[in-house]
């Protein structure tokens, strides 16, 4: 039987580990500070559209607590910024070459993969779609409904074998939906152009106002023009849109979610934010290929300053966030 080692077990690895724990699965789940804590004395709270319930999944918060097994599965669902240091920590727990354990990264952004295949060998990548919050130590809450989130899987760089397929039939009996796609990455460059506006969020807040719409429209935009640039493929809304309308945000609790990864990390005061890996990437790729991306590149600067100085969430209105935006491209054009 298949163990998988939830390594990040905050909204999104929680929430996978716990379905999969109420499956019958073998779980463990790694996290650090007072979240580990609370898991190891309390279990997981795991609270859904259905009701709340406790787990008690094992948890450690490093690999020399736990033996390697021949049916080890990691599952990375850090954020990027924590990758590396995350898979250093796990690659001395495996086996390397053709019986090394895959990894699946189950993360935003599309570097995790490149910096996964550096450590392993069996690398899959996840594209996921799934709302969660984890914003108290012990306590995750998936919204989803009605399931939990649908978690694109293929081989990476592209391909699928008998694991992957395997994979997804665990997950589809876990909760979940779970296409297999030989071109996964396609569809994780398309989270990508979704998660632009994470920093939006996290920095004004939650805001459907025409004015906030319109900056929606303009990040992405850039960001495809970007990947256009690029010559890098990514799945159209319209193919997204038969699954998208499988999963629909529900109340748990009585309460609607708050806002999304990099908001919770300003809420959490984690000190680091994933925007150098979103909206940075595609001021990375911009710089590569001649684009310019004022939008990217001041979101990426601000969210960034926001989360290393420790400050909170929602506190720029959306007209003063476009005005640094202005600001920012009559710099670059001078």
């Amino acid at each position: 039987m298949a163990r998988y080692i939830i390594i990040g077990a905050g909204a999104v690895g929680a929430s996978i580990g716990a379905r999969l724990f109420e499956n019958g699965e073998h779980v463990v789940l790694v996290a650090r500070g007072d979240h580990y804590r609370a898991l190891r004395e309390h279990g997981l709270r795991f609270a859904t559209p259905e009701g709340e319930r406790t787990l008690p999944i094992p948890a450690i918060d490093r690999p020399e607590a736990l033996a390697p097994g021949d049916d080890d599965v990691l599952l990375l669902a850090t954020k990027t910024q924590d990758s590396a240091a995350a898979l250093d920590a796990w690659a001395g727990h495996v086996r390397h070459g053709d019986r090394s354990a895959p990894v699946i990264l189950a993360q935003n952004g599309v570097e995790n993969e490149r910096l996964a295949l550096r450590r392993f060998a069996r690398v899959y990548a996840m594209c996921v779609w799934l709302p969660a919050t984890h914003l108290e130590p012990g306590v995750v809450q998936a919204q989803g409904s009605p399931v939990t989130g649908v978690l694109h899987l293929g081989r990476y760089p592209h391909g699928q074998d008998d694991f992957a397929h395997e994979m997804a039939r665990t997950l589809e009996k876990s909760g979940f939906r779970a296409p297999v796609r030989p071109d996964v990455m396609r569809w994780k460059y398309a989270k990508l152009l979704s998660n632009l506006t994470n920093s939006i969020q996290a920095l004004c807040g939650p805001e459907h106002s025409d004015e906030a719409e319109a900056l929606y429209t303009r990040v992405r935009a850039e960001g495809i023009a970007v990947l256009d640039a690029a010559g890098i493929a990514y799945a159209s809304r319209e193919e997204e849109a038969p699954l998208r309308q499988l999963l629909k945000l529900q109340p748990v609790a009585g309460q609607r979610r708050g806002g999304g990864s990099s908001w919770q990390s300003l809420v959490r005061g984690t000190g680091s934010i994933e925007t150098d890996y979103l909206n940075g990437e595609i001021v990375l790729l911009g710089r590569l290929h001649g684009v310019p991306t004022p939008v990217n590149e001041t979101l990426q600067h601000l969210a960034t300053a926001h989360a290393r100085e420790h400050r909170s969430p929602a506190t720029f209105s959306v007209a003063e966030l476009s005005a640094h935006i202005e600001q920012n491209a009559g710099d670059a054009k001078s």
